[in-house]
């Protein structure tokens, strides 16, 4: 398909969870927006998560518990972190700058400037699902992470202890109070610390459709491959196969494509791919009820519309590589743990998340000026901080300043 010229005060590039809330609020301002992005929008990484607003995940990957670990992480092909040893050449430098960032005051730093982003996360997606009428599915039961051991449990403390500090909601309750919230669960576990204010989205292909909707009825959407960007003196001209498109400004929110584009913006960020997987089982009545993640085993049960979702572990392997069978096969022995009557699950599902070594998204103006804003890189974190992302973008754009120091998310910060 070939686009004619066309012009637009904005364009957004991706059209995932990030793209989109970000075009919703600049419509919704009356900006002439168009979305650029080959698939549908809202699929992806959006559509196949875990489906928590995570308001409480303000850990980054990088710990100095996992530096610890790292060297039997890599060399184990059923870790939760495993690393595709085809692509370590390439990862190499991403590896040294995660390294680094794993220190412990470099974590700590980290996690505070993650929390900051998630603070009210909660309250922007309870305005979001109002605003696109998907309030139903935005369900407010909490998350759990479950400690198969009372010894799991206990060493968790100062963990959760660095969380409250945070400003995170968080009991930790005992085998009892555990299999009151979740009977399902196998008898003799160590309990669980229960985000109590957590809530989730119990279909998020649907909500990213509700989302998509209402964006399409507002702003335009090029189903092309943004592949080159030229500054200009009246805006920037993004070229592509079939696309040629002249915008007086330009939000780059391509998730894990983003980094040739940010590149082509005057920023060399470090960013690699985490590949994502997740299995599903049909089903009336999905086990649980709320999202729940066995720590030790790095994934999360999703009770989701009509199936079970299970989703997790990290796999650093690039963009090119195919899905690990493995990584599948993991997930479905993992949930067999719990549930040993589990069938062949009824599907699978691999995408791609961008990640960066400190796990912070980059926010805000590009090195090249400020007609290129960068709006990528929110790991596992997409979903959660997206609406929080969109608010940060439209006060950028609109002069305004953002309502919180977006220092930390600089692409200069490398």
């Amino acid at each position: 398909m070939t686009f004619a010229r066309e012009r637009t005060d904005i364009a957004v590039i991706g059209a995932g969870v990030v793209g989109l809330t970000i075009a919703l609020d600049l419509a919704e301002a009356g900006s002439d927006v168009v979305l650029v992005d080959p698939g549908v929008p809202g699929m992806g990484a959006s559509y196949g998560n875990a489906g928590t607003i995570a308001g409480y995940a303000t850990s980054p990957v990088g710990t100095p518990d996992v530096l610890r670990s790292l060297p039997s992480l890599m060399l184990s092909r059923t870790s939760p972190l495993a690393i595709r040893h085809r692509a370590l050449p390439e990862l190499m430098p991403w590896l040294l700058r995660f390294l680094w960032q794993s220190r412990p005051a470099a974590a700590e730093r980290n996690a505070r400037a993650i929390a900051a982003l998630l603070a009210d996360a909660g309250d922007r997606w309870d305005d979001l699902a109002l605003q696109v009428q998907g309030a139903g599915i935005l369900q407010r039961r909490g998350c759990l992470y479950l400690y198969e051991t009372a010894a799991a449990r206990t060493a968790a403390e100062p963990e959760m202890a660095r969380r409250r500090a945070l400003g995170v909601e968080v009991d930790l309750i005992g085998p009892d109070q555990l299999a009151e919230l979740e009977p399902s669960l196998p008898p003799g576990m160590g309990g669980a610390a229960y985000f109590t204010g957590a809530t989730f989205l119990d279909d998020p292909g649907r909500m990213m459709g509700l989302i998509a909707a209402i964006v399409l009825r507002k702003a335009r959407h090029l189903p092309a491959r943004a592949e080159r960007l030229t500054r200009g003196p009246d805006g920037v001209v993004i070229e592509g196969p079939g696309l040629h498109l002249h915008a007086r400004r330009v939000v780059i929110a391509a998730g894990a494509q983003s980094r040739k584009l940010a590149m082509q913006a005057g920023d060399r960020i470090p960013m690699d791919t985490e590949r994502g997987y997740h299995v599903e089982w049909d089903m009336a009545d999905p086990l649980l009820s709320r999202p729940t993640c066995p720590t030790a085993r790095g994934f999360y049960f999703c009770p989701m519309a009509g199936r079970l979702r299970v989703a997790g572990t990290v796999e650093l392997g690039g963009l090119r590589l195919p899905p690990s069978p493995h990584r599948v096969q993991k997930l479905v022995e993992g949930a067999r743990a719990f549930f040993p009557d589990l069938g062949p699950p009824d599907r699978d599902w691999m995408g791609f998340r961008p990640s960066l070594p400190d796990s912070l998204p980059v926010i805000g103006p590009s090195r090249g000026g400020a007609e290129v804003i960068h709006a990528f890189g929110h790991g596992h974190l997409g979903v959660t901080m997206a609406p929080v992302t969109a608010g940060i973008v439209s006060d950028l754009l609109a002069g305004r300043p953002p309502r919180l120091d977006i220092t930390p998310y600089s692409a200069t910060r490398f």
